[in-house]
């Protein structure tokens, strides 16, 4: 007999998209599945939607308490020996859950994630299909995790036992959860394997995320990621020089994105990543070859110096001229 998967669904305010979601589980060439919905106090239409589809879901509506409760709510609920996190504004293909239970199950692995794409919906009404993004096979998938690669929630299954090791979702985060409870799921030992092959879709309205609507809620979330995530592994005593420099990147990555909003911030996060990993080098994202060569010649702190300095005093002589043509 077939294992039952649990598909958790929080929604917020998603009467647009919630019924594509739900659809697209409905849809799904595998069985049993049961597909819970937690209403988290939606103000539009949504509760309406969730209601309309009867008993062929579960559902459940609470005051409004975040995402992260939402999803904990859900497993709570749930009964599936495999769970599936969808949120309320992507879908997934019908293959998709069959194709990576029968993976976990050949592998007798904890956890199986895939690759993904963006639909993108833009302001004058168009959509657009992105570019699928491969995730790729991690060498060491917590090194990744910890150094700020992601992949997106809807291309992940995970068994029961997976979840319950860990303390569920961080319902005090703002931002990056997912990444988050992935980390936390690595963390407790997870055996996590890769499937190639697209089967999640990541929507996207216009150029608007959690990162670019309030880069601070974004910075801070994940400080507060990285900062538990450090903590851990050395309670743990596993922070070892591979794991320090991946914490290092994501320091840098933070920094950066500080260098122009919090210049206070940008020298704390770049100090810290050479704390934890004196020969810290970015990665190649983070690189020209002008940068290269810099760094090749006087080394991380002085290449760093002259490239934040220069882009600093870039910004503001932009900042200038706007102000002076707008006067």
């Amino acid at each position: 007999m077939s294992k039952l998967v649990s598909i958790i669904i929080p929604c917020y305010n998603a009467e647009l998209w919630i019924a594509e979601a739900i659809d697209s589980c409905l849809k799904q060439t595998y069985s049993p599945i049961e597909i819970i919905v937690i209403n988290d106090g939606s103000t539009d239409e949504s509760l309406n939607v969730i209601k309309s589809y009867g008993d062929k879901i579960i559902w459940e509506s609470n005051e409004n308490r975040g995402g992260n409760y939402a999803r904990n709510r859900g497993f709570a609920l749930s009964q599936g020996e495999y769970i599936q996190f969808l949120d309320a504004d992507d879908y997934i293909l019908s293959e998709k859950i069959a194709r990576q239970v029968d993976f976990l199950e050949q592998t007798k692995a904890d956890v199986v994630y895939g690759d993904w794409r963006h639909q993108r919906h833009l302001p004058n009404g168009e959509v657009i299909l992105e570019e699928i993004e491969v995730s790729g096979e991690q060498e060491d998938i917590l090194a990744s995790l910890l150094a700020d690669w992601w992949v997106s929630p809807a291309c992940i299954l995970f068994s029961r036992e997976a979840v319950e090791k860990t303390a569920g979702w961080d319902e005090t985060l703002k931002a990056g959860q997912d990444r988050d409870f992935f980390l936390s799921v690595v963390m407790n030992n997870a055996k996590v394997v890769y499937q190639p092959g697209c089967y999640s879709i990541y929507r996207r309205y216009g150029n608007v995320t959690v990162s670019s609507s309030s880069v601070t809620k974004y910075l801070e979330s994940h400080y507060q990621i990285v900062q538990k995530a450090e903590q851990t592994l050395s309670q743990q005593k596993k922070l070892t020089a591979k794991y320090r420099c991946a914490l290092a990147q994501s320091y840098f990555v933070m920094a950066r994105k500080y260098l122009l909003i919090e210049p206070a911030k940008y020298y704390q996060f770049k100090n810290k990543a050479l704390t934890l990993c004196p020969q810290f080098k970015p990665d190649s994202k983070h690189r020209t070859s002008v940068y290269n060569l810099a760094q090749n010649v006087l080394g991380f702190k002085n290449a760093e110096t002259i490239i934040s300095t220069t882009k600093f005093i870039t910004n503001n002589l932009k900042q200038f001229t706007k102000r002076t043509h707008n006067k």
